[in-house]
């Protein structure tokens, strides 16, 4: 990243999709994906109509067969009629035929290069020879060079879109399941693209784990610069799930990625109604594009920091917060709280841990040998800057070249804490933060006291550090947005599981409508519930297959007899001590 600590957004190629070209100087482009089936001509249109009146900019299809490929000619002549001329963009997997197909119909086409063309992912660890590695490669230029050719003949633009969850058996074997994984597999592409001196073209590189995802795409940028790269970014976290989780999750992954500047276009995956997705999308564009007027921040990153493999921040251990104890989520200060320009009032206490109030203003010399001497001294770090983020960036690089190792819990106070837009601004804020290695707690508060509701705060301040890997409170449910794709009812289904498993604290449980992404994709989660046909499912324990072909009506409850049945259920609904240092 150019400026770690101040809002630069990154300069990229630019590629026009259809009438809306995205990168350079234009606004990043909010986009979603539809939820019904492309042969459905008439629902189709009618949710395209919904997601583009919402503010989608480019709207997604999945395009499985030749059938499905052939009608987004008839969507698009029937939003051409009524008026709309938003580009529409073709989901391929599996099938290059298809890809070639689509390039002749519609203004994108999105690849998956973990099955464009390697065979279907089957888990396995066979040794792949380098000479074997590099006749793939061979293989999967020929093919992919063909339909670079239709897709100029056509001025297509395409999106090389690797999943966390479906990379190839020839990737895992040679890089595993990681960063380095993710990367190549996209690079691969492409380096045939630069070759070929193709440039419509958008990149993207997707997780459910949002970890893996920020580093995969920091990574990325820093692979495309040193060879000369400047491809536009699609950004995106993928299954992030519904509701509040799903809103903040996403807000985490794309946010952080956001403040460094990437994303030319983004999406937020929700399993809802697409035309939901947008609202989140502009909320999260609409806050970062604001810190582009920020006053500068003079600060300089610690030589010991890498912000694409950052590590957790070590700190003292103080009343249990930091060190080892997971971060902590507050509404108040539950121990003695002063400023820092309080010496003797601070020196005076004998309290077991005291809050020291500070800025990054505060932080002078005497400010910090204040927090490096006095061992039970917790800072309360707070910032009123246009760009909390990176002010609060540069207080603990200050901490990290000063070796103090004060424990440190952000503050931040917002109005109406509780609407969705602030729960979006704390989660980049914070999930940043948390993401970045730093920080032992946070604390929202809010301006006025009617606004207040502990619990609710509480929540989703948990949410936050969930969704940023730091503490696990609840059950994670990694489930997909949902496409034409899906086999079963998304949203009933979720709802039913939820409420089956929804007591076993820190369990993660895939819900994927499809196997196009769905083993993969949970291959962080304990169990998932896969579609694997109309009404029937499959059920995994990790990557494993358990039960083939359950009827969708007994599925949940053959879930829950899975997960009852297993050793590791027992000592998950055991560990309740990590939900239990909430405002204490």
């Amino acid at each position: 990243m150019t400026d770690y600590f101040n809002y630069h957004r990154r300069w990229s190629s630019i590629v026009s999709i259809g009438n809306t070209p995205l990168g350079g100087p234009f606004p990043i482009r909010l986009q979603s994906m539809a939820k019904v089936s492309t042969l459905d001509t008439d629902k189709a249109v009618s949710q395209a109509i919904r997601m583009i009146k919402a503010g989608a900019e480019i709207v997604r299809f999945t395009a499985q067969n030749e059938q499905e490929a052939h009608n987004l000619q008839h969507i698009r002549e029937a939003l051409l009629e009524q008026g709309y001329q938003t580009p529409l963009v073709a989901d391929i997997h599996f099938n290059p035929k298809i890809a070639d197909m689509a390039a002749a119909i519609v203004e994108k086409v999105r690849i998956n290069p973990g099955n464009y063309f390697d065979s279907a992912r089957k888990f396995e660890n066979a040794n792949v020879s380098d000479k074997a590695y590099l006749e793939e490669l061979q293989k999967i230029r020929t093919r992919f060079v063909s339909f670079l050719n239709i897709c100029r003949e056509h001025n297509t633009a395409i999106r090389i879109g690797v999943n966390h969850g479906s990379l190839s058996d020839r990737i895992m074997n040679r890089y595993g399941d990681t960063p380095e994984g993710l990367v190549e597999s996209c690079m691969e592409f492409l380096r045939i693209c630069a070759e070929e001196q193709f440039d419509r073209v958008v990149v993207s590189i997707k997780a459910s784990n949002t970890v893996v995802m920020i580093r995969a795409v920091r990574l990325l940028v820093r692979q495309m610069d040193a060879e000369g790269l400047s491809y536009p970014l699609h950004l995106g976290v993928t299954e992030a799930g519904d509701g509040e989780d799903g809103r903040i999750k996403s807000a985490v992954g794309i946010g952080a990625l956001l403040v460094d500047g990437y994303g030319d276009t983004i999406r937020v995956s929700l399993s809802e109604e697409p035309e939901a997705e947008i609202p989140v999308a502009r909320s999260l564009v609409d806050y970062i594009s604001s810190l582009s007027s920020h006053p500068p921040i003079k600060s300089v990153v610690s030589p010991r920091y890498d912000p694409v493999w950052p590590i957790k921040r070590k700190s003292r251990a103080i009343a249990g917060i930091g060190g080892d104890n997971p971060p902590v989520a507050l509404t108040h200060p539950f121990f003695p709280c002063f400023s820092v320009s309080e010496r003797e009032a601070i020196k005076q206490c004998e309290a077991e841990a005291k809050f020291i109030t500070l800025s990054y203003s505060d932080l002078t010399d005497d400010a910090i040998r204040l927090l490096k001497t006095d061992r039970h001294a917790i800072a309360l770090v707070d910032s009123t800057h246009k760009h909390y983020i990176g002010e609060v960036r540069a207080f603990m690089h200050r901490l990290l070249e000063a070796d103090c190792d004060v424990p440190v819990i952000f503050r931040r106070e917002f109005d109406e804490p509780n609407s969705e837009s602030v729960k979006i601004r704390a989660a980049v804020d914070f999930g940043t933060l948390f993401i970045d290695g730093f920080g032992d707690g946070l604390m929202m508060y809010p301006r006025k006291k009617s606004a207040f509701d502990s619990r609710e705060i509480e929540n989703i301040m948990l949410t936050i550090l969930q969704a940023a890997r730091v503490r696990i409170s609840k059950t994670e449910y990694i489930s997909c947005p949902g496409c034409g794709r899906t086999l079963f009812d998304l949203k009933k289904t979720i709802t039913d599981v939820k409420a089956a498993t929804s007591h076993l604290k820190g369990l993660k449980i895939g819900i994927m409508g499809c196997i196009v992404n769905g083993p993969g994709e949970m291959a962080d989660a304990d169990y998932g519930y896969v579609g694997a046909g109309r009404g029937r499912i499959n059920l995994y324990q990790g990557k494993t297959c358990i039960l083939k072909n359950i009827p969708e009506d007994e599925a949940v409850n053959q879930l829950l007899a899975l997960i009852s049945h297993s050793p590791c259920c027992q000592e998950i609904t055991e560990q309740v001590r990590n939900d239990e240092y909430v405002n204490k």
